[in-house]
């Protein structure tokens, strides 16, 4: 009789033991939780030391800087009109990305930075980058503005001869985005579907 007493009340002590022990957990998750970074899909690079700035010419003559674009989120891509695959597939995913979220995307500055400016004028540039959207802006500089600008968004690109005596360009191939307050946030791979870009920009544009 007593040891089945002693049996009882050790049981019931282990149980509330149990219980206040995993309240703790799910509380402590749940606090946890409050303080964990939004799930964005591109890589988060928040607190990043570069792409901090640039100071080039838009397609329409105007001298901008990062600076210009505040209040807006911003996504910045490095490439060149004459590019067979990586730069047409970004536009075109940037394009579906700004058509998914709607009127939220007059909220969204899309910048092209062509590594190209020998080819790349002001002329080729206004022809190419807005027929993907008229929104989209591209951006050019002289080769040691080109090359300043680069340096700072730590993109590579160089020539590569062509059989036919013309050229390509090896280049990075990631894109940056910025939110409203001017931060630089998220490294987006290329490949990247719209909805997951979308989604992104979302979560910038709303403060997260």
């Amino acid at each position: 009789m007593l040891i089945s007493l002693l049996y009882r009340n050790t049981r019931v002590k282990l149980s509330g033991l149990l219980r206040h022990i995993m309240l703790g957990v799910l509380a402590s998750a749940l606090l946890g939780g409050c303080g964990d970074p939004p799930p964005f899909h591109a890589t988060d690079i928040t607190g990043a030391t570069f792409g901090r700035d640039f100071r080039l010419t838009d397609h329409t003559g105007h001298r901008v800087a990062s600076a210009d674009f505040r209040g807006k989120a911003m996504v910045i891509f490095f490439g060149y009109t004459q590019c067979p695959d990586i730069c047409p597939t970004t536009l075109a995913a940037m394009r579906q990305a700004m058509d998914l979220l709607g009127p939220e995307a007059d909220r969204v500055q899309v910048l092209f930075v062509t590594v190209d400016p020998e080819r790349d004028t002001p002329e080729v540039l206004a022809a190419y980058v807005p027929w993907f959207d008229p929104r989209f802006l591209g951006l050019r500089g002289d080769a040691a503005e080109t090359l300043a600008a680069a340096r700072e968004f730590r993109v590579f690109y160089s020539k590569v001869p062509a059989q036919s005596g013309g050229y390509s360009i090896d280049h990075t191939a990631t894109s940056y985005a910025y939110d409203p307050r001017g931060r630089l946030r998220l490294l987006i791979r290329h490949g990247e579907t719209p909805e997951r870009i979308a989604a992104d920009l979302r979560l910038l544009l709303a403060g997260r």
